[in-house]
């Protein structure tokens, strides 16, 4: 019989998205995966062929927690804004992530026309369209407009070219977000 594993391919896929997390993408090789996970490189190297194919299962991981991360709560008032904010705020909190996720040509994979034809965006484009009373395709150049300004400011964050204040970050999209608005009515 053969014997029992200890370090698992799952053990392996959550010790890259830490190490990712907490020192930068560049930094991980099966050896700081190993020294995470405190076992030699051999498990590593045996679960999988590349440390490429490594990255492609953290990236999974990092996209899924960015996504739970900047999604708005029941409670917040104006979800749209909620989940600008919590973009921008996932740009400071988790800067190796942002950068990883968004700042890589090799894991980044959408340009901007392809995010917007994302069917997972359909239900956000619904419920804007709803609450600004604009049709799907209004919803989606103002979405666009949101996106852009809230991830200029991640990005200047996760990459220390900007200092977090939350106050300021937030009234900057209050005020693109309520600029569409007023524009779309003609104010």
């Amino acid at each position: 019989m053969p014997p029992k594993v200890k370090i698992t391919k799952e053990m392996i896929e959550n010790a890259s998205f830490e190490v990712i997390r907490e020192r930068g993408h560049e930094n991980l090789s099966a050896r700081t995966i190993a020294e995470y996970l405190k076992c030699s490189t051999q498990p590593v190297l045996y679960s999988f062929r590349t440390v490429d194919e490594i990255r492609e299962a953290a990236y999974g991981i990092a996209d899924r927690y960015h996504t739970e991360f900047i999604m708005p709560k029941e409670t917040d008032e104006i979800p749209i804004l909620a989940l600008g904010l919590n973009y921008v705020r996932f740009g400071q909190e988790e800067k190796n992530l942002f950068r990883f996720l968004f700042q890589t040509d090799k894991f980044g994979g959408k340009d901007v026309a392809a995010l917007m034809s994302d069917p997972e965006l359909s239900g956000i484009m619904e419920i804007m369209a709803g609450g600004l009373g604009v049709d799907i395709e209004q919803a989606r150049e103002m979405f666009l407009t949101f996106f852009c300004v809230a991830h200029g400011m991640a990005s200047l964050l996760a990459n220390n070219s900007m200092v977090y204040d939350e106050e300021q970050c937030k009234k900057m999209l209050e005020n693109v977000f309520f600029g569409m608005i007023a524009a779309r009515k003609g104010t």
